[in-house]
């Protein structure tokens, strides 16, 4: 199970929220091995006098955390930051000074969904990448 919040200022993110998700999502698929009807993203837009950066970003700065049940391999975590840098460069556009990323993992007890928590839940893909 995961989870994506991406934090920014709302012009600059609103402007490329649809592709910004497309490549999320396809390095989550990648080094997650995520099946593909697997998105959950939320955009979070923030006026300027809510949003404090730190110096040497512009207006395009966002953040993303990715909540996920543990499980991963130290490996697998680096592969899906650093194909989250390459891409979201590449393909959005954005200064790499200007992406912040932060993986928060927590036990699949405390995780809940589909009526159940995430260690009694079906999980039709691996977690222990």
């Amino acid at each position: 199970m995961s989870q994506v919040k991406i934090y920014g200022l709302q012009e600059p993110l609103r402007a490329i929220r649809n592709p910004l998700s497309d490549v999320i999502h396809s390095c989550v698929v990648d080094a997650l091995q995520f099946p593909l009807n697997k998105r959950a993203h939320r955009f979070l837009y923030l006026e300027p006098e809510d949003f404090f950066m730190p110096e040497g970003r512009s207006e395009k700065y966002i953040i993303i955390e990715i909540l996920m049940i543990e499980g991963r391999t130290m490996e697998t975590k680096k592969k899906l930051i650093n194909l989250l840098f390459e891409r979201i460069s590449q393909q959005i556009g954005l200064a790499l000074a200007d992406i912040e990323i932060c993986i928060l993992e927590s036990p699949a007890t405390n995780w809940g969904f589909r009526g159940k928590t995430g260690d009694e839940a079906a999980i039709n893909y691996e977690i222990n990448v």
